[in-house]
């Protein structure tokens, strides 16, 4: 297929998953389910999974295999956007007074899925075939783990803003824990990665890169950020031209070296200085990269998703035992964490269904997984699977333990003692 006879492929394409995402959207906000968790589901919808299972040549017809590296590529935009909005909240939500509880819940969240996603895929490993060839088990196991411990922080933001939750106990612990848990996360992500790789070359060029790039965000990342945003040369569109540009340069720089682009998008975020001109510049390239690009990630990850694969009954008995543990061992251990920090019962319950959620974030290591051929079609659909119903049920749990709050009768205040 030519690059004349696609274009008008990707932009039909372009038009029906915008479309349907508006539509899936709508539908699931009527049960107050966020956005993003629609655009998860349509990406799905549109995938193998149900369109290419009801309607294989409309498929085909509007996702030709030409098209999908187009797709990924200009998927791929929306997400460093989005990595990098990510990283500047992240910045944003100090720990302050919670430092002591929130890295015990956020210890408890990321230890307990990693050990049990590890220990699964040990017992499983000679049963379910779940690992491409040449992949150790070791490997497997080690990004599963990672995979059920992350937490989708920019999401779990999101949600308690729109619930009105900000500010809250439960809202501003669960912020400062999903914070702490994500940035744990993508390290251990990037150290699996490294010794996936089975070479020490690779290795050593993915470690070095890795130390200079974190050497040169500390040093010089908030100076060169700093210029760009508070210079008075600049207007807000050169400004935002300046950001972008060293935004792909350093998306470019982390994935030739192995780190992928998401890594260098969220660490430059981070470092990018709080001000109101960056604000600004967030303003005009979110909303955008949000509404158009990021969706045609999520429909490039629905269709590399086959749950017909499930179909295999050690498939399917592994995805129950994965979804099972990841709720457990995030939901479970963090709420555990959080009583034994003294916190009380509906504050612990709240910050453990807000640490639940994997959304977008583990869609995002899937797919890196994926690139790095640490990942088969079956350990895909699996996790995918995992990402779906841990986030879908964020939003019902809080609602019902909302409800059995407001249903609870007020605890009874002792009298205040008389000052003589």
């Amino acid at each position: 297929m030519t690059p004349t006879e696609l274009a008008p492929r990707f932009f039909i394409a372009v038009a029906v998953i915008l479309l349907f995402c508006r539509l899936v959207s709508w539908l699931l906000g009527k049960a107050g389910q966020p956005p993003v968790v629609s655009e998860m589901l349509a990406g799905v919808l549109l995938g193998p999974s149900l369109l290419g299972l009801l309607f294989p040549q409309v498929q085909e017809a509007l996702f030709p295999a030409p098209l999908l590296p187009v797709l990924y590529v200009v998927g791929q935009v929306g997400l460093v956007f989005f990595m990098f909005q990510a990283g500047y909240a992240f910045k944003s939500h100090r720990v302050t007074r919670l430092a002591g509880t929130a890295g015990a819940v956020s210890l408890a969240g990321v230890t307990a899925p990693l050990l049990l996603g590890v220990l699964l895929v040990i017992v499983t490993a000679d049963t379910v075939p779940l690992r491409p060839d040449g992949v150790s088990v070791g490997v497997s196991a080690a990004f599963v783990g990672v995979a059920l411990a992350i937490t989708a922080f920019p999401m779990l933001a999101r949600i308690i803003t729109e619930r009105g939750h900000a500010g809250t106990r439960h809202g501003s612990l669960a912020l400062a824990s999903g914070a702490i848990d994500d940035m744990v996360a993508w390290i251990m992500l990037a150290v699996v990665l490294a010794f996936a790789s089975g070479e020490a070359g690779p290795a050593f060029v993915t470690a070095g890169g890795a130390v200079l790039f974190g050497l040169a965000l500390w040093f010089g990342g908030p100076r060169v950020t700093g210029a760009l945003i508070r210079s008075d040369r600049l207007d807000d569109r050169g400004r935002m031209l300046g950001v972008v540009a060293l935004l792909f340069l350093v998306a470019f720089y982390t994935d030739e070296i192995g780190l992928y682009a998401v890594f260098g998008a969220f660490a430059l975020g981070v470092v990018m200085p709080q001000h109101e001109r960056s604000d600004r510049v967030i303003a005009v390239t979110n909303p955008v990269a949000s509404a158009v690009f990021l969706p045609l990630f999520f429909t490039f990850s629905g269709l590399r998703t086959e749950f017909a694969l499930l179909g295999d009954v050690r498939v399917l008995l592994f995805a129950a035992a994965c979804v099972t543990l990841a709720i457990v061992g995030k939901f479970g251990a963090c709420w555990a964490a959080a009583r034994l920090r003294g916190e009380p019962n509906a504050v612990a319950l709240k910050v453990g269904a807000l640490m639940n959620a994997r959304g977008l974030m583990q869609l995002i290591a899937l797919n890196v997984g994926l690139e790095a051929g640490i990942v088969n079609s079956s350990l895909f659909t699996v996790l995918v699977l995992v990402a779906l119903v841990t986030t879908i049920m964020t939003t019902p749990v809080l609602t019902w333990l909302e409800r059995r709050e407001k249903r609870a009768p007020a605890p009874v205040e002792e009298p205040a003692l008389a000052v003589p």
